[in-house]
């Protein structure tokens, strides 16, 4: 697998955390199942003591890959693990329509799990209580919001989070993660990877938003991508990628 950010060596080590969770599959509906796991990003941020500008959160990241298809099986154990330690430290776990990145990795799984199970059960009762540890910015978040959509882009386009996707022009993700696993093309390796972050980065930013630890204004989130990552991923300096910056 190709790993990067570490796995968990680069936590915040003090003070309260929030994480927020990315699962990117190959889809398939025709068949029971048939959705496979193949890429993921955890995002670590450092929950500050008072609000402060969303420029301005530190945040460290885990992020996986498959090399090749037989690694799935891999990708779900690391997976549980990693969730595992989310479970264990974070103060505030965060993700975008989480149940469904869950559930993919559970289905597909041929090993024991137990982790991704907390964490669906601690999805599924997240409005049990008064002070949840699990927010969803799909389903949680309607307070900061106007219009009706509740895809992660309009969601942050409606709280001035730019979060234009590069990456998937002229092609689909299904095709660019073919293209990795059949000719090795690091670039459609790195694009996915770089939009899975950007998934995880955004929908922390609404988390913060909703949890008034940031204080709202506009933010290029491939600017923050772009500042944090430098000499990470080969993409973010390809002209496609910097003329949004």
């Amino acid at each position: 697998m190709i790993i990067t950010g570490g796995l968990g060596e680069n936590l915040p080590v003090a003070g309260p955390v929030l994480a927020s969770i990315d699962v990117e599959w190959s889809k398939n509906y025709r068949v029971k199942n048939g959705n496979v796991p193949f890429c993921f990003s955890i995002m670590w941020f450092a929950l500050p003591a008072q609000p402060v500008k969303l420029t301005e959160v530190t945040w460290n990241y885990t992020s996986l890959y498959v090399e090749v298809a037989e690694e799935t099986q891999d990708l779900i154990r690391v997976a549980n693990k990693v969730f595992g330690q989310v479970l264990d430290t974070a103060t505030v776990v965060t993700g975008h329509q989480l149940s469904s990145d869950l559930a993919t990795l559970i289905n597909a799984a041929q090993q024991p799990v137990p982790h991704l199970h907390a964490m669906r059960e601690l999805w599924h009762g997240r409005r049990a209580v008064r002070a949840t540890p699990l927010l969803d910015t799909r389903y949680d978040v309607g307070h900061l919001l106007t219009g009706t959509s509740r895809r992660l882009v309009d969601v942050c386009t409606e709280l001035a989070l730019d979060v234009t996707q590069p990456e998937l022009r002229n092609t689909s993700m299904t095709a660019l993660h073919r293209k990795w696993l059949i000719s090795g093309n690091i670039e459609a390796r790195e694009r996915i990877t770089v939009l899975n972050l950007r998934h995880s980065l955004s929908t922390a930013l609404v988390a913060l938003l909703s949890g008034k630890h940031v204080t709202a204004g506009e933010v290029n989130v491939n600017h923050l991508l772009s500042q944090h990552l430098t000499g990470t991923y080969a993409w973010l300096n390809s002209p496609t990628f910097t003329d949004l910056l």
